[in-house]
């Protein structure tokens, strides 16, 4: 976060600083064709500017792992952070910021002590590095998603994984097996998201399930929930071509189109006839007030509505219709300790990843891929840079 200290910890090790200060680090020319070698990375900055750098490629130390960073993909935060230059008040883009944290690829040197790791080794990135201490109740207690010093690669002030060489605590690398690809591997992330929402939501065998938006993460979610047993499932979207999407993906569920002109009560009955038996979950992805009201509204007594959507800082909710119909609201921030089990999913055969990534981009030509990512009309579900 923005106002972490730099000066112990793991903050001090990836004290961003090092890089933006280092004579090597430049901002590279529009058009510029930078070497093979280069260790080249897409940055933002305060200025709303999305552009390719060239930084030095760095040296592992004791117990870091140098990888070569195989796949990146682009998530909606990363394009929130350029176009916006924050969320909220304790992530803001503040100087030259290193984009992406979905990522994988191949380990290429490993420092003094690191004997679970070889050169070759095929290895998603958990972006995420708590502090790990005894001392840090978040983290003593499994729950180091809210640590208070953690270390999350592209949230400012700390650079991204979308780079060529990116240097990492080894611990904090899960090994792909050899079924599963760089592709794959770097779309553990976002399904991290949607297996911790579909735990912490109670979401049972059987369950009548509502999605809520056909994105990134409301798709992860489907395929999450098609695996966890979900029946039936609903998925809302604004966009038909999601809906269709979502369609191809798992072909059982049930699609509903947002009416821009409808309230969140008519959207709800549309929802609950489509569902046709009492919908006991809702996964709310888009972090909209008037999907969550809609989410809400569509619920049984005694269900749950789990956000795992990001939205604006402060929202109203039907207060007395969660109340009255003893409706629980969740919220989920990150995850924790879902990459095994997002790896072991992918590599069983029960979630198949790989429809989800509708464009690809060299390295080179990040930028380019930014604004695809950021383009509705391009059609994009997930954009990802390869190497």
């Amino acid at each position: 976060m923005s106002n972490i200290s730099l000066e112990s910890g793991n903050a001090a090790i990836y004290d961003p600083r090092k890089v933006l200060q280092h004579p090597q680090f430049r901002v590279l020319v529009e058009g510029e064709k930078p070497s093979k070698d280069a260790n080249i990375a897409a940055f933002y900055n305060p200025a709303h500017e999305i552009h390719l750098v060239e930084k030095p490629r760095p040296v592992p130390g004791p117990g870091q792992v140098l990888v070569h960073v195989r796949a990146t993909g682009i998530c909606g935060s990363d394009v929130h952070f350029w176009q916006h230059g924050r969320i909220g008040d304790s992530m803001v883009v503040s100087d030259e910021c290193g984009s992406g944290h979905e990522s994988a690829g191949e380990v290429v040197e490993v420092g003094e002590g690191v004997t679970e790791w070889k050169v070759g080794d095929r290895v998603a990135i958990e972006a995420g590095v708590p502090c790990s201490q005894p001392a840090c109740d978040a983290c003593r207690t499994g729950r180091y998603n809210a640590c208070p010093n953690v270390v999350f690669f592209s949230t400012p002030p700390f650079h991204g994984t979308l780079t060529r060489w990116h240097l990492h605590p080894a611990q904090w690398l899960h090994r792909l097996p050899d079924n599963v690809s760089f592709e794959e591997g770097a779309l553990c992330e976002p399904l991290a998201v949607a297996l911790a929402g579909i735990e912490r939501s109670g979401l049972r065998l059987g369950d009548p399930v509502l999605i809520c938006g056909a994105g990134p993460i409301g798709l992860v979610s489907l395929l999450s929930a098609r695996a966890a047993g979900a029946e039936p499932i609903i998925i809302t979207d604004l966009f038909q071509r999601r809906l269709d999407f979502a369609k191809d993906l798992v072909p059982g569920v049930r699609t509903i189109l947002i009416q821009r002109n409808s309230s969140p009560k008519e959207q709800a009955e549309r929802i609950k006839t489509a569902a046709a038996v009492p919908l006991a979950v809702a996964l709310e992805c888009t972090g909209v007030e008037s999907s969550i009201h809609t989410a809400v509204y569509s619920m049984k007594f005694g269900a749950k509505v789990f956000i795992i959507g990001v939205g604006k800082s402060e929202q109203e909710f039907p207060f007395m219709h969660l109340s009255a119909n003893e409706i629980d609201v969740s919220l989920q921030y990150r995850y924790a300790n879902q990459y095994p089990k997002a790896i072991r999913l992918v590599n069983g055969g029960l979630i198949n990843l790989k429809p989800l990534v509708t464009h690809k981009f060299a390295l080179e030509d990040a930028v380019k891929a930014f604004h695809v990512a950021a383009d509705p009309s391009q059609g994009a579900i997930k954009v990802q840079i390869v190497d």
